[in-house]
């Protein structure tokens, strides 16, 4: 059976002693992107989504994933960064934004990923491409990029080319842009700080694109990347990332029609994030939550501790109310050992979504000898003559 319980049973465990729903909530965030996502990325909390799940044109947001693979490659060895790398015909008949490489050059790697980050060029990434792919070609490697794409859980995504190019079968969804974002983020933090330089003058050849597009670098609001997009289909668009304190926020907004607009709404949702929701600790590690009843055990409870301090993200005007729970299935069988997960605390803070946070054995329960057998055989037989063979457990 499953087994309930609210906080009012547990208050000397639950840090902020909240019981009760509060009537103060952060107001929604009307934004007026075609699509947008964020995500606080340390309680993995949703504060916003819209047509979060529909594929849509990335343009040069898109980028992101040739620097992932690009980043790996460097990582296991495949390139370096000091490596030079020649440019192709196909690579230098790339319009719109460009280092204005030609084939005469052998450009430096980590020259080519400074190049896409801040300059967002489209021929610096078809030679990262075809030095990658499979087969030599870009194509090659925007199959690659799909696959590897699934692989870390973007299910919306397909690439047909390494750099955003308008095609019609070239699309992602924000919620893909922004597990993208995440993964930039931790798995390459030796990278990451490039997305926050705001100028790359490369080999002097462009004085008119050194300047990173990205709205908020310029503003000490804690922004530090990640990358912008523009097409006629797709707008404009930005994956953004801000770190304020112990907090960073993860956004994804297309759809904009202005490059004004795009950092207004940008601006907007980063201070939106931050000033409106908060991080609390609700419960403290190795602290009991809850007792859980345990079956032919040596002792007839365990403790439900958290195996961490666990923090969720609040309306920041919701004062200290929190509905809350513990939920498990029990009786629990001995044995049971120390750490291992028998039940979830679900919390339900007001306008987000339910958080589900595991609860694990406080101690170890061994099973019980034959006295605890006699007795729990005695109870089983006594709760069926009173209440009938249902309620027995």
């Amino acid at each position: 059976m499953t087994i309930r319980f609210t906080p009012a049973t547990c208050i000397g465990a639950l840090a902020g002693l909240w019981v009760a729903a509060s009537a103060s909530t952060a107001l929604a965030f009307d934004t007026k992107a075609r699509a947008a996502y964020v995500v606080d990325q340390g309680t993995n909390t949703v504060l916003l989504e819209k047509n979060a799940n529909v594929p849509m044109p990335p343009a040069s947001m898109s980028k992101l994933m040739t620097l992932y693979v690009a980043f790996e490659a460097v990582r296991d060895g495949r390139l370096t960064m000091d490596e030079r790398l020649p440019v192709s015909e196909h690579a230098m008949s790339y319009k719109g934004s460009t280092m204005f490489l030609d084939t005469t050059d052998r450009v430096r790697v980590e020259d080519l990923l400074r190049g896409i980050i801040v300059l967002s060029g489209n021929d610096a990434c078809a030679v990262i491409a075809e030095a990658l792919s499979p087969d030599g070609t870009e194509a090659g490697f925007a199959r690659y990029m799909t696959r590897r794409a699934r692989e870390l859980g973007m299910t919306e995504s397909t690439f047909m080319n390494s750099n955003g190019w308008p095609d019609p079968g070239h699309r992602m969804s924000v919620r893909d842009l922004a597990v993208l974002a995440e993964h930039l983020i931790e798995d390459f933090p030796e990278f990451y700080p490039m997305f926050a330089e705001q100028e790359f003058a490369f080999d002097g050849r462009a004085p008119s694109n050194v300047r990173n597009r990205n709205p908020l670098l310029q503003l000490d609001i804690g922004a530090d990347g990640l990358k912008t997009g523009h097409t006629q289909e797709a707008g404009y668009g930005l994956v953004g990332s801000a770190k304020q304190g112990d907090r960073r926020v993860i956004f994804v907004i297309s759809g904009m029609n202005t490059t004004p607009e795009r950092a207004e709404e940008s601006e907007a949702i980063v201070n939106w994030s931050f000033r409106q929701f908060t991080k609390r600790t609700i419960a403290r590690e190795g602290l009991a939550v809850e007792q859980a009843e345990v079956w032919m055990g040596e002792s007839p409870t365990v403790g439900l501790v958290p195996a961490e301090d666990l923090e969720i993200l609040l309306p920041a005007l919701s004062g200290d109310a929190i509905n809350a729970e513990v939920v498990y299935t029990g009786p629990v069988t001995a044995p049971i050992q120390a750490g291992q997960q028998l039940a979830e605390l679900v919390v339900q803070p007001e306008d987000l979504p339910e958080m589900r946070l595991p609860l694990v054995a406080q101690s170890d329960v061994g099973t019980g000898g034959f006295p605890v057998k006699v007795m729990t055989a005695a109870r089983v037989l006594v709760t069926r003559f009173l209440n009938g063979p249902e309620d027995a457990l």
